[in-house]
């Protein structure tokens, strides 16, 4: 009785995700008024937007930073292209601001920098023929985006440069894709100079996550009745959700600390990292929406114990793979130099899940275990020493690999 009552409790979260979604005409604008949000976070930098269609008709958005007022934009330069993780965007790697976030770091220190965004995010929530509010828009989890995504804006990088290669760096979903697309696109691989993961993830069986430790055991169920429900898309971004954030999550409001606790309880607890100040900055771009497959397939990695395509049921598995259960992902295939970034208190990256993973990589030729030991999840991106604790030293392998 508890587990069902857990279960219809979450189908009901889950399911007023459907009811906080803005009608058609607004939703379908929601790409555009994102765009407009970044090209005002990296004002003062040189700054170009691309769209990237995919061989499914996806239509992704690229953000460039070709240079910083300390570095002018030339052509020749080192290209670093660094992609998002689960319910998020290219924002990501902007919201600490000047002189803190990643990629500013990059183009004052003469980098090239590209941001990806992943399909179904508010930046590319585009297709030549799909809409949003359709079902078929929302059937894919990260295997697409490994598998599709990243290779259709690398190419895309790598044509618009000159470059026969370039410089990766995920953060978590951001990390998951890669190792699909290096273990499955392994011609991906002689592209890739480095490739450096941001709290890692592919293994799951010892996350500390207690939402998706309570979700997991019902990733099918929940999977079937969303689709009944009519509900595909998770945690859209809504302006409900922004104003709400600027209002209640401001320096001002009494009640911040709340918001910094709902950021805690997705990757791990560490106060004194979080600046509270940005909080309504994180929260007007994350987050940015996703498939329900994407969080599912998560789920059924934490509930197998394995890295592995999505588990379409036995019926479809037979059909579609050959064997009921679908294929683990061949990580001995990713032949592209890996550097791990890694932490102690990662809610979603267990160190043990990690070992794993380095274990069974191809070319691991780094790991760096930040020294902070309640360092989480989200502090990859959002902590206000992160620049200190892991940027300098990314930029620093990036240097030593040109």
């Amino acid at each position: 009785m508890l587990k069902l009552n857990i279960l219809i409790g979450l189908v009901f979260i889950l399911s007023s995700v459907k009811g906080l979604q803005i009608e058609h005409e607004i939703s379908n604008s929601i790409a555009s008024e994102s765009g407009s949000k970044i090209s005002k976070i990296v004002e003062g930098y040189p700054f170009e937007e691309y769209e990237v269609t995919t061989p499914d008709e996806y239509i992704l958005k690229v953000i460039r930073i070709s240079g910083s007022p300390n570095s002018p934009p030339s052509y020749g330069k080192t290209v670093v292209f660094l992609q998002h993780g689960l319910l998020s965007s290219s924002a990501d790697w902007l919201v600490l601001g000047r002189n803190k976030a990643l990629a500013y770091l990059l183009a004052d220190q003469g980098y090239d920098v590209w941001l990806g965004n992943a399909r179904g995010n508010t930046l590319s929530r585009k297709h030549q023929y799909l809409s949003p509010n359709r079902r078929d828009f929302w059937d894919f989890s990260w295997h697409q985006i490994g598998q599709i995504d990243l290779p259709a804006m690398i190419d895309f990088v790598l044509l618009n440069t000159g470059q026969k290669n370039l410089h990766y760096i995920g953060h978590s979903q951001g990390t998951t894709a890669f190792f699909v697309m290096a273990s499955l696109r392994t011609e991906m691989n002689a592209k890739i100079k480095t490739m450096q993961a941001f709290a890692p993830v592919a293994f799951m069986s010892n996350l500390a996550s207690p939402f998706l430790r309570i979700v997991a055991p019902f990733a099918d169920s929940i999977d079937t009745v969303m689709s009944m429900l009519g509900v595909y898309e998770f945690l859209p971004s809504n302006e409900m959700l922004v104003k709400g954030g600027q209002l209640i999550c401001k320096d001002e409001s009494p009640i911040q600390e709340v918001c910094a606790n709902v950021l805690f309880l997705i990757g791990g607890f560490n106060s004194p990292q979080l600046n509270r100040t940005i909080i309504p900055a994180i929260l007007e771009n994350t987050p940015a929406g996703s498939s329900v497959d994407q969080l599912v397939h998560y789920a059924q990695g934490i509930n197998s114990g394995k890295f592995r395509m999505f588990d379409f049921g036995l019926t479809k598995n037979l059909f579609k793979y050959g064997s009921i259960f679908p294929p683990d992902y061949k990580l001995s295939s990713v032949t592209a130099p890996v550097f791990l970034h890694y932490s102690n208190n990662d809610w979603l990256a267990a160190l043990k899940d990690v070992n794993e993973l380095k274990g069974k990589l191809g070319n691991v030729r780094g790991e760096y275990f930040v020294p902070d030991m309640k360092f989480n999840h989200l502090d990859f991106i959002f902590a206000t020493d992160a620049d200190i604790l892991v940027y300098n030293r990314a930029i620093d392998v990036i240097a030593n690999n040109l």
